[in-house]
């Protein structure tokens, strides 16, 4: 899920959510990126998700009912699941630092490169 982080806490708040209503209550891990990552993309949702959380900060896991045909989970139709805040952080979430801006190429970078792949040998 991707989402536009307009106040801190939000990518919590949008996991909670998710959780409650209909199937997607049913779901066992989902992770929230930013609004710019392309959802569709299992590698740049992966990279994003695992480049940006905080183990002790951003890992939500709750023990509650599950699908009954979960067969993972030990006392039947109980177990957990987990939440991965991958969205960027501001101070007012704990990360004093300052979140990296994101960087992209320019377009007459990339038309550069697209136009020297086969010198590149990847083609």
């Amino acid at each position: 899920m991707s989402v536009r982080k307009r106040f801190p806490g939000r990518a919590r708040k949008v996991i909670f959510s998710l959780w409650g209503p209909g199937l997607l209550g049913l779901s066992k891990g989902l992770a929230v990126v930013d609004e710019w990552v392309d959802v569709d993309n299992l590698s740049e949702v992966a990279w994003q998700a695992l480049r940006n959380v905080d183990w002790r900060r951003d890992v939500v896991t709750l023990e509650v009912p599950v699908d009954h045909l979960d067969q993972a989970a030990p006392p039947q139709a109980y177990g957990r699941k987990i939440g991965l805040d991958a969205a960027a952080k501001g101070p007012e979430e704990g990360h004093s630092m300052g979140w990296p801006e994101r960087i992209e190429m320019s377009p007459e970078i990339r038309a550069l490169v697209d136009r020297r792949w086969e010198e590149y040998g990847l083609t």
